[in-house]
C-alpha cells in the first residue's frame, strides 16, 4: 500500500471513531460491530474478485473400469479430433480448460477392460495411441481409424460435463447427457 493511502486511511478511522464517541453506547457498540463486517466484506469481495470461475468440458467416468476418451471439436482451422484421455473409475477428468469455445462437441469412448463403447453417428478420426487429428474425413486413407461419436449441444454454455455410466444389458454403455456443470 502507497504511504499516502495509509496516512489518508488512517486518519479517516480515527476521525470515523471520534465521531462514534460523541454517539454514546449505542453508536459506539454499532460503529465497533461495523468495522469488522467491512473487513470480512471486504475481505469476501477481494477473494471473490480474483477467484477466477471455473469453467471446462468435463467426463466422469462413473463405472468401475478404465475409460479412454476421445473429443471432436470445430476450431478455427477447422475439425480437430483429440484423444486419448485415461480415465479411472468413478473419477473425472477435464478434456478442454477454459470457457468453451464452440457450441457442440463430439465424444467418442472405449471401456479398456471390457471393450464396450460410448458412440454416436458422426464419424471422425482416432488413432491406437495418443493423437491430435486435424480433419475428419478420409481417415482410413490418411493412416487413422474411423469411430462414430455422439454430439453434444452445450448452449454456448462456459462450461459442460459428460458422465459415462453402465448398462449392464450390452456391455457397452451410452453416455448420460451432458449437464451445465456451473
Amino acid at each position: 500500500m502507497r504511504p499516502e493511502f495509509a496516512e489518508k486511511g488512517l486518519r479517516e478511522m480515527q476521525m470515523w471513531f471520534a465521531r462514534g464517541s460523541a454517539m454514546g453506547f449505542a453508536g459506539r457498540l454499532r460503529m465497533r460491530l461495523a468495522v469488522p463486517l467491512l473487513i470480512v466484506g471486504a475481505g469476501f469481495f477481494a477473494i471473490a474478485a480474483t477467484s477466477p470461475a471455473r469453467a471446462d468440458f468435463r467426463v466422469c467416468n462413473a463405472t468401475q473400469n478404465l475409460v479412454g476418451v476421445g473429443i471432436g471439436y470445430r476450431a478455427k482451422a477447422g475439425w480437430i479430433t483429440e484423444g486419448w484421455w485415461h480415465i479411472e473409475g468413478s473419477t473425472c477428468k477435464t478434456l478442454i480448460e477454459g470457457p468453451l469455445s464452440s457450441r457442440f462437441y463430439y465424444l467418442y469412448a472405449e471401456d479398456a477392460e471390457r471393450g464396450g463403447r460410448w458412440d454416436g453417428p458422426i464419424n471422425m478420426c482416432v488413432a491406437e495411441k495418443e493423437f491430435k487429428i486435424a480433419g475428419v474425413t478420409d481417415c482410413v486413407a490418411r493412416g487413422f481409424q474411423r469411430a462414430g461419436f455422439q454430439e453434444y449441444d452445450t448452449g454456448e454454455q462456459a462450461s459442460w460435463m459428460v458422465q459415462l455410466t453402465d448398462e449392464s444389458t450390452t456391455g457397452g454403455a451410452p453416455a448420460a447427457p451432458g449437464t451445465n456443470s456451473q
